[in-house]
């Protein structure tokens, strides 16, 4: 009689553990890799804490010469600006440097391995590397934000809190979705470095407030690419300014879609590749 050989323990345990176990030990190997390189880990978070004391200078030298910006208040705008970094440096602690490798594992044929190994090959790709700099910068976002709300004399609820961060995590999914989107490109053209930098600089855009643009260009930027929509959402739920809840759906909704249309183009991609030493 044929008798079944129990699986092995990491084959038998439920997929969420065996994920989890894998993202846990790759969170061990980029500890160990920055911990490696103290110097460029702090580098790394000064430069980035420059940049963004630089970004808040330039809006108090434009609020200097008016009080409003559409119907947005300086420490509005404010608020706004520790949201979008506080979402941009999320997706930079788990996405950017994933994303940006990409074109490079198509290139020298590493993704030939990663595809052989029994996990999604999606994410494995999307999750080998962690950066941790960007949380203190994250953090520092949240200070910002934390300051701006006392000058706003704001008390938001538990509900809005966990309202923000629903939204910013939507956010965080945007940007991850159509930036691995356009990193699948570089199946068909080897190198999409700067198609994806391209994408990354729009991130500007999102920490301006959605108030002043009009036309062709604020439909594009909420409806094409929803760079209005990523940090602007969330930040309106906590200083109370949002016009309709259609607007946390409409976040949401994009978030899906994003998510959604980035899968399509990297199974297609997946599909088109032939390796590195074919």
């Amino acid at each position: 009689m044929n008798r079944t050989e129990p699986l092995p323990p990491d084959t038998a345990q439920p997929g969420f553990r065996r994920y989890l176990g894998i993202y846990f030990a790759l969170w061990k190997n980029s500890v160990t890799r920055e911990m490696s390189f103290k110097a460029n880990f702090l580098l790394w978070i000064l430069v980035e804490s420059l940049w963004f004391a630089l970004q808040l200078s330039f809006m108090f030298v434009i609020y200097s010469h008016t009080d409003h910006i559409g119907t947005w208040t300086k420490w509005q705008v404010v608020m706004l600006l520790g949201g979008s970094y506080f979402i941009q440096q999320a997706f930079h602690a788990f996405f950017l440097v994933n994303c940006t490798n990409l074109s490079e594992l198509v290139r020298t044929g590493k993704l030939d391995f990663l595809l052989l190994l029994p996990v999604n090959t999606r994410f494995i790709v999307s999750l080998r590397q962690v950066d941790l700099g960007a949380f203190v910068n994250a953090a520092s976002a949240l200070a910002v934000m934390f300051y701006a709300g006392g000058q706003l004399h704001l008390s938001p609820t538990l509900a809005q809190m966990a309202g923000f961060l629903l939204l910013a995590m939507a956010g965080i999914l945007i940007h991850y979705s159509l930036m691995f989107l356009l990193a699948s490109t570089s199946f068909w053209t080897v190198r999409a470095q700067g198609i994806v930098w391209g994408y990354y600089n729009l991130f500007n855009i999102a920490r301006l407030p959605d108030e002043a643009f009009r036309g062709w260009f604020r439909a594009v930027f909420t409806f094409a690419v929803p760079m209005l929509l990523v940090a602007n959402v969330p930040v309106k739920l906590l200083v109370q300014k949002l016009g309709s809840p259609l607007e946390m759906v409409l976040l949401l909704g994009m978030a899906a879609i994003c998510l959604w249309l980035s899968e399509v183009v990297w199974r297609l991609s997946v599909r088109h590749y032939t390796s590195a030493s074919s």
